[in-house]
C-alpha cells in the first residue's frame, strides 16, 4: 500500500551531514577518494565544507518540501525529496557572474515553428516519478532534487561531487577516413554517436527513446544525449549537454533520469550535472532535473521518447533547453559561463553530437556488460533498439534544419554500434547501442 508523506515528515528529515556521527561516516570516504583521485585530504575537507554550505542555503531557501510516495515498509522506486526553492534563490545565482540576478524572461522567438506551450499542457512534457505524489511546487519556485548524505557517501570525490572526472577532458581524434570527433573519458568511455562539424551551429534538436539501461557497476554509467561543443579540445573546451542517464553513483539507483551538464574548461574545474553547482538557471516549476523518467520503453512493446532542443537566443546569447516537440522551456545556460559558446566569443558551436556513451571500467580485465541504449544492437530496429529521430541543427538565422552530412561513429562496434537512415516522418535518424561484453566484445 502506498501513501503520500506529509510536508512535515519531509522537512524533519535529518540534515545533510549535520552531526559528528555523520562526519565519521564520511571521513573514510573522504580519505579513500582523496587517495584515489589525486586530491589531498585537505582538498576533500574543503570540498565537503563548501558542499555543506551550499546545501544548507538551498534547504533554508526552500518554502515547501515534497516527499515522494513511500511504501509502508520500503521506499518508492526513487524516494526522492524535492525542495521548492524560490527561483531567484536557486543554486545558479551563487555563481560570481550571476549573483544578484533573477531568471531571464523566455525568448520571444524560438527556432523554426516551435512556440511556447500552454501551461495546462506542461504536465505531460516529461512524466516523472515524483509527480505521483500529487503535489506541486508553488508558483515562483522551482523543484530541486535534494542531495542527500547517501549521495555524498557514494561519490568518488566529495570535492568533485556532481562533476565528470578529469579524465573526461575531450581530445581531438581522427578516424581512419579523416573525420575528426571528440573523445571523452579517454579509454574508460565508449561512444556510438552521430555528429556534424565544419560549420557554426546555434543549437540542436532530436527525439530519443528512453530505456532502463543496465549498469553493472556503481563506478559506471550509461547515457544518451545531445552535445553542443566548441573550443580547441584542450583546456578551453566548452560543452552544453542534456539527455537521459543511468548512474548508480550519482543517483543511488538504476532508473533513467533526465540530466543536464556543462563545462567551459574541458571538464577540469567548471561545470556539473544538473543543479549541483552554480550555472544552469532553471525557469520551469514542473520539471525536476535529475529525477527519474517514467514510463520508459519496453523491449518489443510501447516506445517512449523525449524531445530535446538546445538553442542560442540570438538577442541575449543564453543557451536555452526545451522539452517536448514544441514544449516547455526548462531553463538556460547563461552566455557568461562560456568563452567559445558565450556572447563574447565566436558564439556558435563547432560541432554537435547525438548518441550514447557508456563508461567501461574493464572489470576483471574484460569489457563491462553495462548496456548502451536498450542493450540491443541497431540491427534489431524499432521496438528493440534505441534511436534518435528527427535529428536537426539550428543555423545562424535561428532556423531548424536537417543535420546535413551527419556522420556516424562507433568506437567499438562489437560492443556498441550505430546505423542510420534518412526519410519519411523520422527525417534523419539512427539506431545505436549494444550489450557491452559479448562474444564480439570480450
Amino acid at each position: 500500500k502506498l501513501r503520500a508523506a506529509s510536508a512535515s515528515m519531509a522537512s524533519c528529515c535529518c540534515p545533510i551531514i549535520a552531526s559528528f556521527v555523520s562526519f565519521l561516516l564520511v571521513f573514510p570516504v573522504l580519505f579513500s577518494s582523496a587517495a584515489g583521485n589525486g586530491s589531498t585530504f585537505g582538498e576533500e575537507q574543503l570540498g565537503l565544507r563548501r558542499m555543506k554550505a551550499r546545501l544548507a542555503r538551498v534547504r533554508e531557501a526552500s518554502v515547501k518540501t515534497i516527499q515522494g510516495l513511500i511504501l509502508v515498509i520500503l521506499q518508492s522506486p526513487d524516494g526522492d525529496v524535492i525542495d521548492c526553492v524560490p527561483s531567484h534563490l536557486q543554486p545558479a545565482f551563487d555563481h560570481p557572474r550571476l549573483r544578484g540576478q533573477k531568471p531571464e524572461e523566455e525568448p520571444a522567438a524560438r527556432p523554426g515553428n516551435d512556440h511556447a506551450m500552454e501551461d495546462d499542457d506542461e504536465e505531460e512534457v516529461l512524466p516523472q516519478t515524483w509527480r505521483s505524489s500529487g503535489e506541486w511546487c508553488p508558483k515562483g519556485t522551482i523543484p530541486v532534487r535534494r542531495t542527500t548524505e547517501g549521495d555524498l557517501l557514494r561519490a568518488s570525490s566529495v570535492r568533485r561531487f556532481g562533476m565528470k572526472p578529469r579524465s573526461a577532458a575531450a581530445r581531438r581524434d581522427s578516424t581512419s577516413n579523416g573525420h575528426e570527433v571528440s573523445r571523452r573519458q579517454k579509454d574508460t568511455a565508449t561512444h556510438a554517436v552521430g555528429y556534424v562539424s565544419g560549420g557554426q551551429f546555434y543549437g540542436a534538436k532530436a527525439s530519443l527513446n528512453v530505456w532502463p539501461a543496465q549498469v553493472s557497476s556503481p563506478a559506471e554509467f550509461s547515457l544518451s544525449q545531445i552535445w553542443v561543443i566548441s573550443g580547441s579540445f584542450g583546456n578551453d573546451l566548452n560543452t552544453i549537454e542534456a539527455g537521459w542517464q543511468v548512474s548508480p553513483e550519482l543517483y543511488g539507483d538504476n532508473s533513467p533520469r533526465f540530466f543536464t551538464y556543462w563545462t567551459s574548461d574541458a571538464y577540469q574545474e567548471t561545470g556539473c550535472y544538473n543543479l549541483h553547482c552554480a550555472g544552469f538557471v532553471q525557469t520551469n516549476g514542473r520539471v525536476v532535473i535529475g529525477a527519474a523518467i517514467t514510463p520508459v520503453s519496453a523491449y518489443g512493446g510501447r516506445q517512449f521518447d523525449i524531445t530535446l532542443m538546445i538553442w542560442k537566443d540570438p538577442k541575449k546569447g543564453n543557451w536555452w533547453l526545451q522539452l517536448g516537440p514544441s514544449g516547455a522551456l526548462v531553463g538556460y545556460w547563461p552566455s557568461s559561463l562560456f568563452t567559445h559558446l558565450g556572447a563574447r566569443g565566436r558564439g556558435g558551436a563547432d560541432m554537435v553530437q547525438f548518441g550514447g556513451e557508456a563508461v567501461n571500467t574493464r572489470p576483471s580485465g574484460s569489457h563491462t556488460p553495462t548496456q548502451m541504449g536498450s542493450g540491443r544492437f541497431p540491427g534489431e530496429g524499432y521496438g528493440r533498439a534505441a534511436y534518435f529521430r528527427n535529428v536537426q541543427v539550428v543555423d545562424w538565422d535561428n532556423n531548424l534544419i536537417p543535420a546535413a552530412g551527419l556522420r556516424l561513429l562507433a568506437d567499438h562496434p562489437g560492443c556498441y554500434d550505430i546505423a542510420g537512415g534518412q526519410g519519411g516522418a523520422w527525417g534523419s535518424y539512427f539506431y545505436y547501442g549494444g550489450p557491452g561484453r559479448n562474444v564480439r566484445c570480450p
